[in-house]
């Protein structure tokens, strides 16, 4: 049976009961309930023996603990009264004994002060007798006895703080130690530069003790610096047959080699001192002190070498593999790490002859790119070759603009960006020339007839200025997204090695106006300059193809033309208008404007990608269409048609005189034109229907039903129909 239940604080004997009935069988649950009732009167009894047992347990102990607990309080009580008499005690020997306490520290402190007296005017009398034998031992000039009797006078010297003349024992004992290093430099010197280890050792111990290492470092330092200059003169005496590229590697393994042995010669010498820290400023001012230097020796090169860019290139990589090697062997050392100052003052140095190559990468490139642009060779002898050849150049000039892209990045780390996009502002502006002198070879070739070739060579040059605008489109991207990556890449590092400050504030500057969003085109000049070719291309195909129509206008204004219809008779006012038909001038400009739309068709009535990108830039009347297919051929067409309507109004009102007849006929041709503007999807300018108008109104009733027309239109056909004014 689980009786944990019956522990519960919440136990519900109800509860317990039914529960526990709830799964008996009906017909044995009398027999079941006395068992359950034998089986709790058996946990009683048990119950009841353990409590019985543990009473007596505990009255059994209850005596032991009464008399333990007394004996520790009888105990505790004469404790109390011992710390009592203690205390009583050493207050009372702390009263008599006071005042001898206080006198004994007294006289301890006149002992303590008797004892530095007296090693005070000994170590006085000792410097006296160590600055006189110092002499004799200079005369000796051996550098271990000169350097045991100065670390004596230093000794001396600590103890003598408090002296009245301690200021001046202190300025002698420095003199005595600049004599000592006058005395040991030469050997000092011929020590470091033998490698003799055991001596170099004895004068580490000796600057060490008369706190002048430092001074022992420069002394080293200054033998190194020299060693390694020599170096490069001889390398370059030796080498004289050599390029400078292979000057400069040999130069640079050397660099190596002696880290990897001084390095080690150092940490045996210099114990106490930093390897790495020391061979740093070493080689930051041996590749600063370079004699020739290294510009000049690259300056001479670059007047030999026919890719400037190429060898440039060959260097920067040179000092880049220097640079990872040596920091990389740096980085291994097991020494405390390197200011990261004094690593970035090293690689300060190692690119610094790089600086003045980034500040004249610009018109490295533009003296590159120009010779690209040379050899394209577009320029043919016919004009149909010149277009073909511009617009087969088209992919050569993007593989060169990116071409130019990458060398950025790999001899400048893009910190020559900004002389990149004059470069590059450079070479297309050039390039757009070249299609400035086919269109003017176009101009050259206009004539005033219908000529369909020359118009086909418009179209095919504005395609290729187009194609030239979309590429350029994703070659700005392509630029602008390289300019974001700037800040996110080493650039951020290479910027401070490579750039003065005021290239440095220019780059600064183009980062961030990118960024910010600001400067919204890199090649903003060359983009205007496409967008203006455009404009022209396109005036000039318009004017190709309105040369005919202004030819057949011309004859409008003749006065032979309206003659005619003077002394014939069969222009009579009354007839009808049907009796009319256009002359041969209208009839021709309608045929020219009905087939004009199939010498459109291989051009604008098809997805043209290029066409319609060098559309939009030339005219924004373009840009306002829709995608469907003949959209912009229509937007052509309505260029033609307002242009035409123009010049036939302006032809119109320069006619001086016109009869009846004549000014029904001219009112026919008008509607002929407009008729055929019809069938085409255009209408007739404004302006010319209300010519149209008042040329087909009778004298008499021309006053009052000219209203609503031009008053400039209505006075003109008024003067040249001779209609009186009512006024």
């Amino acid at each position: 049976m689980d009786i944990s239940s019956f522990s519960s604080e919440d136990f519900d004997t109800k509860a317990w009961i039914n529960d526990i009935l709830k799964n008996a069988d009906k017909q044995k649950e009398s027999s079941y309930t006395m068992s359950l009732v034998m089986k709790l009167q058996l946990y009683v009894q048990q119950v009841n023996s353990a409590l019985e047992d543990t009473s007596q347990d505990v009255l059994a102990s209850l005596p032991k603990i009464m008399r333990d607990s007394k004996n520790l309080q009888q105990e505790a009580v004469l404790l109390k009264e011992k710390m009592a008499v203690v205390r009583a005690e050493i207050e009372k020997i702390e009263q008599e004994t006071g005042k001898s306490i206080e006198s004994i520290a007294k006289l301890d402190s006149m002992k303590t002060k008797l004892i530095l007296a007296k090693q005070g005017l000994h170590e006085s009398d000792n410097w006296t007798l160590l600055v006189n034998d110092l002499e004799e031992v200079f005369d000796s000039r051996n550098v271990e006895n000169i350097s045991n009797k100065i670390l004596g006078m230093q000794s001396s010297l600590k103890l003598l703080v408090n002296v009245a003349d301690y200021e001046d024992r202190k300025l002698q004992l420095e003199g005595l130690k600049n004599r000592l290093e006058a005395i040991a430099s030469p050997e000092i010197v011929q020590a470091f530069n033998s490698h003799n280890t055991e001596q170099s050792q004895m004068y580490v111990r000796i600057f060490t003790s008369i706190g002048r290492l430092p001074q022992l470092l420069k002394y080293y330092q200054k033998c190194q610096k020299d060693i390694l200059l020599k170096k490069w003169r001889n390398q370059l005496e030796i080498e004289q047959d050599e390029t400078t590229l292979q000057w400069i590697h040999n130069y640079y393994n050397e660099l190596l080699s002696n880290w990897y042995t001084q390095y080690r010669w150092f940490n045996q010498v210099f114990v106490s001192e930093s390897a790495s820290q020391s061979l740093i400023d070493i080689y930051t001012d041996v590749l600063s002190s370079l004699d020739p230097s290294l510009n000049e020796c690259i300056d001479a090169a670059l007047k030999q070498v026919p890719d400037k860019l190429s060898f440039l290139l060959e260097i920067k990589q040179a000092a880049t593999q220097f640079r990872d090697s040596l920091v990389n062997v740096i980085s291994q050392s097991v020494q405390a790490k390197p200011n990261p100052v004094q690593i970035f003052k090293l690689q300060k140095a190692i690119f610094s002859h790089l600086v003045t190559y980034v500040k004249k990468y610009s018109s490295y490139e533009q003296a590159y790119l120009n010779k690209q642009l040379s050899s394209l060779d577009c320029m043919k002898d016919e004009l149909p070759d010149t277009i073909q050849a511009l617009g087969l150049s088209i992919p050569s000039v993007v593989d060169v603009c990116r071409a130019a892209k990458k060398r950025c990045q790999d001899i400048t780390e893009n910190c020559g960006y900004c002389g990149l996009l004059l470069a590059l502002r450079s070479f297309l502006m050039g390039y757009a020339d070249l299609y400035r002198v086919a269109l003017r070879q176009i101009d050259r070739n206009r004539k005033s007839e219908e000529d369909w070739n020359v118009f086909q060579l418009c179209m095919s040059l504005m395609q290729n200025s187009g194609e030239v605008i979309l590429e350029l489109q994703h070659l700005e991207k392509d630029l602008t997204l390289q300019v974001l990556e700037l800040n996110r890449q080493e650039t951020a590092q290479y910027k401070s090695l490579l750039l003065e400050s005021s290239d440095l504030r220019e780059f600064e500057s183009l980062v961030r106006c990118v960024t910010e969003g600001t400067q919204l085109s890199l090649l903003d000049s060359v983009t205007t300059e496409l967008q203006k070719l455009c404009a022209d291309i396109h005036h000039t195909t318009y004017l190709v193809v309105f040369a005919p129509i202004s030819e057949h206008l011309d004859v409008v204004q003749s006065a032979q033309t309206w003659n005619q219809f003077d002394s014939s008779g069969i222009h009579n006012s009354d007839l009808p208008d049907y009796s009319f038909s256009p002359q041969e001038y209208i009839t021709q400009i309608g045929q020219y404007l009905m087939i004009l739309p199939q010498h459109l068709e291989p051009f604008l009535f098809k997805d043209n990608p290029a066409l319609s990108c060098a559309l939009k830039a030339a005219e924004q009347e373009y840009s306002n269409v829709s995608e469907e297919e003949g959209a912009l051929a229509h937007i052509f067409l309505t260029i033609v048609a307002r242009g035409t309507c123009q010049v036939f109004c302006d032809r119109i009102l320069s006619i001086c005189e016109l009869s009846q007849g004549a000014s029904r006929q001219l009112a026919h041709d008008i509607s002929y034109l407009q008729n055929i503007f019809e069938e085409l999807g255009l209408s007739l300018s404004e302006n010319l229907q209300h010519l149209s108008a008042l040329l087909k109104l009778p004298s008499d009733q021309y006053q009052s039903q000219s209203s609503g027309c031009s008053a400039r239109l209505v006075a003109a056909v008024r003067q040249m129909r001779n209609i009186k004014s009512s006024s």
